[in-house]
């Protein structure tokens, strides 16, 4: 009897193969020119130069002067293609190991760089934005680095899980305030705002004082910093219960 060809993967199968490495290489045809990787490179500097919209296939095509179909024998589809660019922008996480011990200064440096990640590529808030997504080896590199941070703490794994999502909200908050800051729009904004309070200061009398004194004025410290002591501060007094 024949051997039964293997099943073309399709879906979110082929997209966790292509993530992971596991795709099946092309049965017949010419050696192929191209590769995943170096279409989501290409795709990435897209994204960086000109927003996640302006990633299609056929624009990443003209990078390598071939038709949008060629690209189909290495990704699936955009989606697919999004996946890959993600886990390749986002890199390796940090070497928390190398810090001084302690699960607070290895989770403030985890948050810290990745901020710095958010803010090199800020196309990657939209593209793991709302929906349930096939993660990566490095996604789950940097989830894996969180979460043994807190190795020998007392927390449960679900405690421990829960302060991931602490931190990485946080920090995707912090990252999206940078996005839509825009400093024409916040001069007018805060103009409104303290003329609609002088006429209405009885109503709105703890906002009215904490514009007065400053309160919504820019900052030289970074936005990071007061939500992510609190959370630590909070994880702490967990941990000493």
């Amino acid at each position: 009897m024949a051997a039964r060809k293997p099943r073309k993967q399709t879906g979110a199968q082929a997209g966790f193969a292509l993530l992971w490495g596991e795709e099946e290489p092309p049965a017949r045809g010419p050696k192929p020119s191209l590769t995943a990787t170096g279409i989501a490179e290409a795709a990435v500097a897209i994204a960086d130069a000109e927003g996640l919209d302006a990633v299609s296939l056929a624009r990443v095509a003209q990078e390598f002067d071939v038709t949008a179909m060629a690209l189909y024998r290495y990704v699936p589809g955009k989606t697919e293609l999004v996946d890959l660019m993600v886990d390749l922008a986002i890199g390796p996480p940090p070497a928390l190991g190398d810090l001084p011990a302690g699960w607070r200064p290895r989770l403030t440096a985890w948050a810290r760089q990745c901020l710095a990640l958010y803010r090199r590529h800020p196309w990657i808030l939209t593209a793991t934005g709302m929906r349930r997504r096939i993660m990566g080896p490095r996604q789950l590199d940097w989830l894996e680095a969180a979460l043994a941070a807190l190795d020998g703490t007392g927390l449960s794994p679900a405690q421990r899980h829960d302060t991931f999502l602490l931190l990485v909200g946080h920090v995707r908050a912090v990252a999206q305030q940078d996005v839509d800051h825009d400093a024409a729009e916040s001069e007018e904004w805060a103009r409104l705002t303290a003329q609609a309070l002088a006429r209405h200061e009885d109503r709105y009398p703890a906002l009215a004082e904490a514009v007065a004194t400053g309160a919504f004025a820019p900052r030289e410290a970074d936005p990071l910093d007061f939500g992510l002591e609190r959370i630590l501060d909070g994880v702490a007094a967990l941990m000493d219960r």
